[in-house]
């Protein structure tokens, strides 16, 4: 059982100023699922609809032995947060033109839980200053290290 699955395009293409904890609202099949690792942040991101957070187009591979309890595989999935908690990101959100986006699904006491980071999205420029500025980074721990 993995201990968490990991967005490792999101830090990539996306600078992150902030994170939080939601929960998420997943059918049993869908948390037999993730504890096997088989879900995809590929295009996913958190939406405000009608007061209540949405987390869009996350993958959950059907459950194999789950036959007609399976649920669709990119419904949209609520996310547990205190009102005010929505409405701080809501706010957030709309005055700096950011997104929320999933870095992680994890399991905690048996409660699926997701961290969305409040993030503005990199142009392709920035994406490669960014490497060129870890690969510097690595290369100077490299030489401390020897």
């Amino acid at each position: 059982m993995p201990d968490s699955i990991q967005n490792r395009k999101a830090r990539h293409d996306y600078e992150v100023l902030d994170t939080v904890e939601a929960g998420l609202v997943l059918r049993g099949t869908e948390v037999k699922s993730v504890r096997l690792g088989q879900a995809n942040f590929r295009d996913s991101y958190a939406d405000l609809k009608g007061g209540e957070l949405f987390l869009m187009n996350l993958h959950i591979a059907p459950y194999d032995h789950g036959n007609r309890f399976n649920a669709e595989s990119t419904r949209p999935r609520k996310l547990l947060l205190h009102k005010s908690e929505i409405r701080k990101l809501a706010q957030r959100r709309a005055e700096q033109g950011l997104t929320l986006v999933p870095m992680s699904i994890y399991l905690t006491r048996g409660l699926v839980k997701v961290q969305l980071a409040l993030a503005r999205g990199r142009k392709q420029h920035d994406k490669r200053d960014a490497i060129k500025r870890r690969d510097i980074e690595r290369e100077l721990r490299r030489g401390r290290a020897r």
